[in-house]
Parts: C-alpha cells; structure tokens; sequence
C-alpha cells in the first residue's frame, strides 16, 4: 500500500523541525541590520510617522509611498495639524495615493489622538483608532513603543510560510492564525520592532513571489519549504476571481475659461467628495468628436479602459451647467479634489495637443 502524501502545517512542523528560535532571530537580525533599505520611516522613532507611514503601506507599494508620506509630513507635521485641517485638504494631500477613506479615517484617528492628549502607547488603544487593523496596531506598537506583537504582512507571511512549508490556502483565516503564530514565537523580545520589519524586509527583497533569491537568505538552512524544493509553490494562494473588464468614455466639454465637470456626493461608496469628468451616457444633445486618447486605470480587481472626447454641449451657456453638472475654472482646477480618472484624461489630453503643436 503506498504512503499517503506528506502534509505540513506551520504549527506542527515548528514543533516537529524544533527550529532553532534563538539562532533565527539572531540571523535574521543581524541580516536585517546589515542590508536593510534606507527608508524615511525608518529614520524615526515617532509614533506618529510610523503610524502615518503604515496607514499608506496598507494598498500602496513602498517606492510608491515614499513621495507621498514625504509631502504629507511636510503638510501636516503633527497630530494636531492633521486632525486640524480641512478634510479636502487632507485628501488633496492624498491623491494618486487611492484607497481614499485610509485618508479620511486617518484625520479622524487624528482628531481622536487630539482629543486624548498623546499618541496611545498600548497595543489596544491603538487598534481602537480608525482604520487600524491588527496588523497596523502591531507594527506601531512594536516599532514605536517596542511592545512584543508580531506584525506580519504579506511579505512575512510568504517568508513564515516557506520557514515552516505551510501548505494551506495563505488567504484563509486559519492559516494566517497559523502564521501569526509562527511569528508570535519567533518574534525577539528585546527588539520587536526591528524583528517585524527584518521579516517584511525579507519578503520584499529576499523571499520574492516568483523566485526567492534562497542563496542571499539569512534562514536558507533552517526553511523547510527549500529542504523539500517546494519554494516556488509555497504559500499557496486559491486562484483570484478573473478581473473585470470595465470600458468608459470621458468627454471633456470647455465653455470659455471654464471646463464641465461633476461632484460625487459625500456619501458616495467611493472617492466622496471628488470631482468627475462627464460620461458619454450622462449627458443628452451632446455632439462628440473623435477619439484623442486612451488610458487604463485600475481599482482592486476591475480594469477600467477609458476614452477622451472634446465634446460639445448644445443649448448651454457658462453661467448655466446642465443639471447635476458645474462649471469649473480651468485656471483654478488645482483647488478642486479632481479624481484620478479627470487628471490623467486631461493629462492626456494636454500631451495630445501639446505633440499636434
């Protein structure tokens, strides 16, 4: 009778391989001090910096970020200028940077750390924050006040799940259990914070999705998952719903001096409060030129295709927009919350008509 296949979980082979706890930490630090990536966040101690810089990690990638979290701190220096100033401009701070209620929940955690005096110092205040999850909570913690919670992210997750060759679906709540606690125990003590970071430093440089550079990793003998030549498997991941595929025409109607634009409502399920360039199908007796430029743009799992038109409105003059819609002055566009979709058509647009000049 043949064997059955051999199976691995995180918590059994941490037992079972009795990885040496001590020796991995120290590697891994040592590693971590050595090569890490010199970061901005990584230059403070500030609760508030880290918190600041951790918000905009959560759906950006770090070169992405570094720009953005540098502007941000430069306008708003502190809590209280945060949780001060006016929302559109804590958004306008944000923009490109997408995900826009991070932005939102982050100003009213401000107003709520305004209001407390000082930045909470324990684990569970911090998670009481807006848009704090249990990942966030833990790497402020750990970094910023040096309390022991393991943080793990995607990247220490693929590196915990290829240590211990974790076989179950990395995007159920069990294995991530799993993991947590594979990282709970692993984590140093007397340096949690640099230990958090040292295991996401891993993944994203070392440990790679599609080919972990195994021979430049610190923890290369002790990974089960390349004892077993199971590193290019591992984690294993549930295949993704396909994306969708979304097509949109944006017309982009100019009246003198000024350009017809619409505003989504405050309780818009996405991007409230931002400004829109009309769509072909929102408007009637509406003469549309040609195509001039195209451009792609994508929100989680929908891929959006769109179109820009010069288009004309008939019957409408620069003090009366049609129903729902505005005039904005084009010179003064910059003080209004465009959407992403409206900067990179107009973009377009002026890179079209600049190359026809």
């Amino acid at each position: 009778m043949a064997a059955s296949p051999r199976r691995f979980n995180s918590a059994a082979n941490l037992k079972s391989t009795r990885l040496p706890v001590r020796v991995i930490r120290r590697r891994l630090l040592r590693w971590y001090r050595e090569q890490k990536r010199d970061l901005p966040w990584r230059r403070s101690r500030e609760p508030y910096h880290i918190w600041v810089s951790e918000i905009m990690l959560q759906q950006t990638r770090v070169s992405a970020a570094i720009p953005y979290y540098e502007r941000f701190l430069r306008r708003f220096p502190s809590v209280r200028d945060l949780a001060t100033a006016a929302e559109r401009d804590v958004l306008a701070a944000w923009a490109g940077l997408g995900y826009y209620t991070r932005a939102r929940n982050l100003q009213r955690a401000a107003k709520k750390i305004l209001e407390m005096g000082e930045f909470p110092s324990e684990y569970d205040s911090i998670r009481a924050l807006d848009g704090v999850g249990d990942y966030t909570a833990a790497a402020v913690a750990s970094i910023a006040f040096n309390l022991p919670h393991a943080a793990v992210d995607g990247n220490a997750q693929r590196v915990l799940s290829r240590l211990t060759a974790e076989s179950g679906d990395i995007g159920t709540a069990v294995v991530r259990q799993r993991l947590r606690a594979v990282a709970e125990r692993l984590l140093d003590s007397a340096a949690p914070g640099e230990c958090n970071q040292a295991w996401m430093e891993l993944g994203a440089v070392v440990c790679l999705p599609r080919e972990p550079r195994c021979a430049a990793c610190p923890l290369m003998r002790h990974c089960e998952a390349r004892r077993l030549g199971r590193q290019g498997e591992l984690p294993l991941k549930v295949s993704r719903a396909a994306p969708i595929e979304v097509e949109k025409q944006l017309l982009v109607i100019v009246k003198g001096a000024s350009i017809l634009a619409w505003q989504r409502t405050s309780s818009s399920a996405r991007l409230a409060g931002f400004w829109e360039l009309p769509e072909l199908e929102q408007l009637t007796g509406v003469t549309v030129g040609p195509l001039l430029a195209t451009f792609r743009h994508t929100i989680v799992n929908t891929h959006y295709s769109f179109g820009v038109h010069r288009a004309r409105v008939h019957q409408v003059s620069t003090r009366r927009a049609p129903k729902g819609f505005r005039w904005l002055p084009i010179e003064a566009l910059d003080e209004f919350l465009l959407s992403t979709a409206a900067k990179k058509a107009l973009a377009c647009l002026a890179k079209q008509e600049g190359t026809r000049r």
